[in-house]
């Protein structure tokens, strides 16, 4: 019985041994497909309101995507073109000058500030004779005169507004007030650029890969609600160690094999560059030699023909 037991044993191991003997190696020039990415983000924040577009699908340039909601816009808007009628009003009453009301409204100040001077001045020279026969005191004699000079002090200011009212603005104030003008109309295309914001447009032909939030959520500024890919920018990535990347160099050609079915394609090498330290071999990869520098070959297709089916992250071999 023991031997029995013996030999299925050594059976066991054998056929082990054999499995792994004729396993088919791992070739160290296996590659990725890969798409050039494309990420599409807000530039304001806001609630996402409707999202147009589903993972998977296929969209143009120019296309919706989604619609943020953007209250601040609209109140914004409302203040924006408050302004721009404040301001176009300062303008045109600065070119305009006074209007003929105002002018009439003037010229009856200066009548009544007028006849007060005159009935200031009539009692001054009463005051003054009777000062002078010593029947006021010094003190009221001085309260009629302070009364008159100020009477007069009115007429003089209504007359000097009067010039200048007659004369119009004068350039520096007309310069102030088209100032405002351009500064409520920037202010007034600033919230028109940021309503456009409203809606979140393909920038290319694209297939969208991911989601990131739902219709209610809310997306902060420059956070990517989008990503995809271009179909049509299909590279491949292979990955390759200091030993073996001295038998590439940039332009030469490729020929390239996707394993499971058989199908070559053409390409040549755009860039070779040298990975980060972090990416460098360990001992968890056991097909390099430890401390070997990793470098990325980036190979283009001249061209991707229609009946050619590449899927992101798909293998892709190097025919040797």
């Amino acid at each position: 019985m023991k031997a029995i037991k013996n030999i299925l044993i050594g059976l066991i191991a054998a056929a082990t041994i054999t499995s792994c003997v004729t396993e088919e190696p791992i070739t160290p020039y296996r590659g990725k497909v890969k798409f050039e990415t494309i990420s599409v983000s807000s530039k304001l924040g806001g609630r996402i309101q409707t999202i147009y577009v589903e993972e998977g699908q296929q969209v143009h340039q120019g296309d919706t995507l989604a619609y943020i909601d953007l209250p601040e816009v609209s109140a914004k808007m409302r203040q924006a073109d408050g302004a721009i009628r404040a301001a176009r009003g300062q303008l045109n009453l600065a070119n305009n000058g006074a209007t003929k009301e105002q002018l009439n409204q003037i010229s009856s100040q200066i009548q009544s500030a007028r006849a007060q001077l005159d009935f200031a001045q009539e009692s001054f020279h009463r005051m003054q004779a009777m000062f002078q026969d010593s029947l006021i005191s010094h003190q009221q004699f001085d309260e009629i005169k302070m009364k008159r000079n100020m009477a007069q002090a009115q007429v003089d200011a209504l007359v000097a507004k009067q010039n200048e009212v007659m004369k119009g603005a004068r350039l520096e104030q007309i310069d102030q007030a088209k100032g405002q003008l351009d500064r409520a109309i920037g202010a007034r295309d600033e919230v028109l650029s940021a309503s456009h914001e409203k809606y979140i447009i393909a920038p290319r032909d694209m297939s969208i890969e991911t989601i990131s939030l739902q219709e209610g959520e809310l997306l902060t500024p420059g956070y990517a609600l989008f990503n995809g890919y271009e179909k049509n920018s299909v590279y491949f990535r292979f990955t390759v160690p200091e030993s073996k990347v001295y038998d590439f160099e940039a332009g030469n050609p490729l020929t390239l094999v996707n394993p499971y079915t058989n199908q070559e394609i053409e390409g040549h090498i755009a860039t070779i560059k040298q990975l980060p330290r972090y990416a460098d071999i360990t001992s968890t990869s056991p097909l390099y030699q430890l401390s070997e520098s990793i470098y990325e070959l980036k190979v283009i297709p001249p061209a991707v023909q229609p009946d050619q089916k590449w899927y992101m992250n798909a293998t892709i071999l190097i025919k040797e």
